[in-house]
């Protein structure tokens, strides 16, 4: 099961990236604060779509399964998602849809069952401010 994330923590994560996510600011988060708030967006994933047909990968950040299904234990899962830590922020975010992030190249997704991640995005609200 995935580990906890509190909402605080998750909505301070995002907050410390959301203006860069919206393109208010040129200055790129340092590792730190990015790692934090993928860590945190990707771990709420897995909370609210439990389970472990999908891999959702965010090198070199995190990776975690979700999604109902046949667990997977070794080598390469048949169903994997995996993407940038910009990316995968706007997408947590709903500052892009994953249907758009596929078609763009942005988003790898392969198997049969990748796309279903969609369904439980987004997963944070940006912060306005």
């Amino acid at each position: 099961m995935a580990r906890k994330v509190d909402p605080a923590e998750l909505r301070a994560a995002v907050g410390a990236v959301s203006g860069w996510l919206r393109g208010e600011t040129g200055e790129v988060p340092g590792r730190e604060e990015l790692g934090a708030a993928v860590r945190a967006t990707a771990r709420t994933l897995a909370i609210v779509a439990p389970g472990h047909a999908v891999e959702v990968r965010v090198p070199p950040f995190v990776a975690v399964q979700c999604i109902e299904g046949p667990r997977h234990t070794r080598g390469t899962p048949p169903n994997v998602v995996e993407t940038d830590a910009r990316t995968w922020l706007l997408l947590a975010t709903g500052l892009l849809e994953f249907d758009d992030a596929v078609r763009d190249g942005v988003v790898a997704a392969s198997g049969s069952r990748a796309g279903e991640v969609a369904r439980w995005l987004p997963v944070a609200a940006p912060n306005h401010g």
